[in-house]
């Protein structure tokens, strides 16, 4: 079966701008689940050695740019793009900012409205320094 995927609005729904889709309906296709990533290396030891997590940007762009340059990397092992992300869930330690955040995630998804949630959380588990996680669902033929 062919993959067909489709953004779900709401019949009442303002036409008005947003950055994620409120459902998203697939059908057919392979289903695709790429772990959480944050600006930090993916791949760093256990237990946690701070100094691997020094050259990560100290701002919420910057990180938001590293995190999804990591979940491009897990998208092209997979040979997938973010055109195919159905959802996305992000762990941020600060919703102040989220606005850079959004600009950033425009820049990578473009057209693409996967449904996402936002949850502010107190720390992430990589790294204190670490401000955003995003963990992500793809659906390819």
């Amino acid at each position: 079966m062919v993959k067909s995927i489709q953004h779900v609005h709401w019949p009442d729904a303002p036409d008005i701008w947003m950055p994620y889709a409120p459902a998203i309906v697939a059908k057919g296709g392979t289903t695709i689940y790429l772990a959480g990533v944050t600006a930090a290396p993916v791949y760093h030891h256990h237990p946690h050695r701070p100094e691997e997590f020094d050259t990560m940007p100290a701002d919420m762009a910057g990180q938001s740019r590293a995190a999804l340059e990591n979940l491009k990397k897990g998208l092209d092992a997979v040979g997938i793009t973010f055109a195919d992300i159905v959802t996305a869930n992000r762990y941020v330690t600060d919703l102040s900012d989220q606005d850079s955040l959004n600009r950033v995630w425009a820049e990578y998804f473009g057209d693409n409205k996967p449904t996402t949630t936002t949850v502010q959380v107190v720390q992430l588990a990589t790294d204190p320094r670490c401000l955003i996680e995003i963990n992500a669902v793809a659906v390819i033929d």
